[in-house]
C-alpha cells in the first residue's frame, strides 16, 4: 500500500486511466481477432473491410496514448502480412488454371546475344 499522499493519489489516477483505457484496448483486440478469423476462413472481401476497421482502431488507440505507436505499427504490420499472404494464395490458386490453357512460348535469344556469340 502506498504511504505518501502523492503515491495514494497516483494509485487512484492510475486506476481511473486503466478503466478508461480498457474498453478501447479490448475493442482493438476484438477487431484484430475478427479480421484474422475472416482471413483464415478465406472470406477476403469481408477480411479487407475488417482489416481497415482494425487498423483504424489501432491508430486511434496509439494516438490517444493507450498503446505505444510501435505496438500499433507491429500489430498492423502482422495483420497486413496475413491478409497479403491469403490474397497471394487465393491468386495462386486461380493462376495455374489460366496458365495451363496458354502454351508457354520458348524463349528466343535476342539479336545482341546472337551477334556476341553469347
Amino acid at each position: 500500500m502506498p504511504v505518501s499522499k502523492s503515491a495514494q493519489k497516483q494509485v487512484r489516477v492510475t486506476e481511473r486511466r486503466r478503466l478508461r483505457n480498457k474498453p478501447i484496448r479490448s475493442l482493438c483486440k476484438s477487431n484484430i481477432t475478427k479480421a484474422e478469423r475472416l482471413i483464415f476462413r478465406g472470406e477476403l472481401e469481408a477480411a479487407r473491410e475488417a482489416v481497415v476497421v482494425a487498423i483504424s482502431s489501432l491508430d486511434k488507440a496509439a494516438e490517444k496514448g493507450i498503446i505505444h505507436p510501435n505496438n500499433a505499427a507491429r500489430r498492423k504490420s502482422r495483420l497486413m502480412k496475413k491478409l497479403n499472404e491469403a490474397q497471394a494464395l487465393a491468386l495462386a490458386e486461380t493462376e495455374p488454371k489460366a496458365a495451363e490453357s496458354e502454351p508457354e512460348a520458348a524463349e528466343q535469344p535476342s539479336q545482341e546475344e546472337l551477334d556476341s556469340g553469347g
